[in-house]
């Protein structure tokens, strides 16, 4: 009479449950750490095109009052949102202060406009503002457009 050995494994599905839901939870953690990246990319792309509209903005409001092109009330002017110059009675005066107080002020506090004239009606505006947010992004993020008026 032979006797037959029988040898049983016990646990092994629990085990591989286990590495199951280990690979499963590393695989969970990378993609939440790829959305919350491109959740900081997609902050800094859309802080890029309100700097772009900004700048387009200015421009309008430039080409609105020709007189105070005409002037000079425009020429070097630089804003600075958190201390934005008084609304006067000039147009001019009223056009740059709406452009920092409502303009600029989604870049974030301490971005300035800077509005230079290029001689011709030819006229840059650069924007600087914080971007240090976004993947490789600098703290002073400078934006500029240049257009004839």
């Amino acid at each position: 009479m032979k006797q037959t050995l029988t040898i049983r494994q016990q646990g092994v599905g629990l085990i591989e449950v286990l590495i199951a839901v280990l690979v499963l939870s590393i695989g969970f953690l990378g993609l939440a750490a790829l959305q919350a990246k491109a959740l900081q990319n997609n902050n800094s792309a859309m802080t890029r095109s309100m700097a772009t509209i900004a700048s387009y903005s200015i421009l309008d409001a430039m080409r609105a009052d020709p007189t105070g092109v005409t002037a000079g009330s425009y020429d070097g002017k630089s804003v600075t949102v958190g201390n934005c110059p008084a609304a006067g009675a000039s147009l001019a005066s009223k056009q740059l202060n709406f452009w920092c107080a409502q303009e600029l002020l989604p870049l974030g506090a301490g971005s300035t406009g800077l509005i230079t004239s290029l001689g011709g009606g030819n006229y840059r505006i650069t924007l600087t503002f914080n971007d240090s947010r976004a993947t490789g992004g600098n703290a002073a993020q400078t934006i500029t457009t240049q257009a004839k008026l």
